[in-house]
């Protein structure tokens, strides 16, 4: 495969021809080929697999149409593959006649087509969430990590290109089928080794929620023949798609909590995770974007909106959850506001298997905590300080 590299420095090259890209690649010490249903990929140095090399080998070989990019280092990771597979296919001069032309919406398509028929596809993740206040392992986030060879997908590109091309509840379902089959195999065997029961988080979209294959009384069955329980299972709804029936969705989510599932809403002070949604639904978690919890320990206007929404979790009966903490002065600093609950890779990082999270003892947090206390006291004379969710006067 040659020696490991920035994708910066990679070029792609596609080809229907097989027996060209081939002898190609093995002109090419540092190729890569990676076959798709429409034609076949090489990516390799771009010191190596050169305009001059390409020209050679397909000359003596008849010739065949190809095309050859440079894979673009500004885009994000998740993308770039995706950007010069579409480019290399254009200049072939092939796109029309095999389907792909240069649409963004069309190139998500083939996308999603190549995720739902790869056989190995699925890769999930666990990510503890803990109690702030004593370290406890409340459940495990089930984090959906695409392996898509050629392409390098992130999920949430992939969540994207469902959302643009009206496939969301084929996406989800794909997903949670794939979550609980694994999560039931899972769970049986910790049962057997006498462990407890798993407690999990999953994402949906809330076109999902509302599809007939995820009403209440349906998915809890689909959760039962996986070998779990609804009180096992939170159902994460995520912020990236705008709610056009907000009364149905607030209707099955009361029918999900009557037969026990949790039900949080992600990503709160970011996107459409308003007040006003929060409120409708009633959840039972509020997830704090990860954007507000890094760096709220030396951020005022951070931590008067945490503030609000601590204020505003206890009115509704919803617990608080902080993701993507990284910092113990952040980690200490949302405990003393009184949030509830957190995950982040400080706590415990993603793992194919689940593992027990980092001991709060550990991170030193009693000493952060006061110098937090101080600080807050000093800048805010009359402002609540909040000690493991209890408030206690600053005066």
């Amino acid at each position: 495969m040659g020696a490991k590299r920035a994708d910066g420095d990679d070029r792609l090259l596609w080809s229907r021809d097989i027996r060209f890209a081939r002898r190609l690649a093995d002109a090419v010490p540092s190729a890569r080929v990676f076959e798709l249903d429409a034609g076949i990929v090489v990516i390799g140095l771009a010191s190596e697999l050169t305009d001059t090399r390409a020209a050679r080998v397909a000359a003596a070989v008849h010739s065949p149409p190809y095309g050859l990019v440079t894979l673009d280092a500004d885009l994000p990771e998740g993308e770039r593959h995706l950007v010069a597979l579409s480019a290399a296919v254009q200049q072939s001069g092939l796109a029309e006649r095999i389907g792909m032309a240069q649409t963004g919406q069309l190139m998500q398509t083939k996308m999603l087509d190549y995720f739902f028929t790869l056989k190995n596809v699925e890769g999930i993740a666990y990510q503890p969430i803990v109690e702030l206040a004593t370290g406890e392992l409340v459940e495990y986030e089930c984090l959906f990590r695409p392996q898509m060879p050629g392409l390098q997908q992130s999920i949430s590109s992939v969540v994207q290109a469902a959302i643009d091309t009206g496939r969301t509840i084929e996406l989800d379902s794909f997903i949670v089928r794939v979550i609980l089959s694994r999560v039931g195999e899972l769970q049986a065997a910790r049962k057997e080794s006498g462990q407890p029961p798993l407690h999990l988080a999953i994402n949906f979209t809330p076109a999902s929620l509302l599809d007939s294959q995820f009403q209440a009384k349906a998915f809890a069955t689909m959760v039962r023949e996986a070998g779990l329980s609804p009180r096992q299972i939170t159902l994460e709804c995520t912020e990236q798609q705008v709610v056009s029936d907000m009364g149905s969705l607030v209707k099955q989510v009361k029918a999900l909590r009557r037969l026990g599932f949790g039900f949080a809403i992600d990503d709160a002070g970011a996107g459409y995770a308003s007040f006003s949604m929060i409120a409708s639904l009633k959840p039972s978690v509020i997830k704090i974007d990860r954007e507000i919890a890094f760096g709220i320990a030396h951020d005022d206007a951070k931590q008067a909106l945490v503030e609000a929404f601590v204020s505003f979790g206890g009115r509704i009966g919803a617990l608080l959850l902080a993701e993507g903490i990284e910092r113990r002065a952040d980690l200490a600093m949302l405990s003393t506001l009184g949030v509830d609950l957190g995950q982040g890779y400080l706590i415990g990082k993603p793992a194919t298997v689940p593992s027990m999270p980092r001991r709060m003892e550990t991170l030193r947090l009693d000493a952060a905590r006061q110098a937090i206390n101080q600080r807050v006291r000093a800048a805010h004379p009359r402002r609540q300080v909040r000690q493991h969710g209890v408030a206690a006067s600053a005066d």
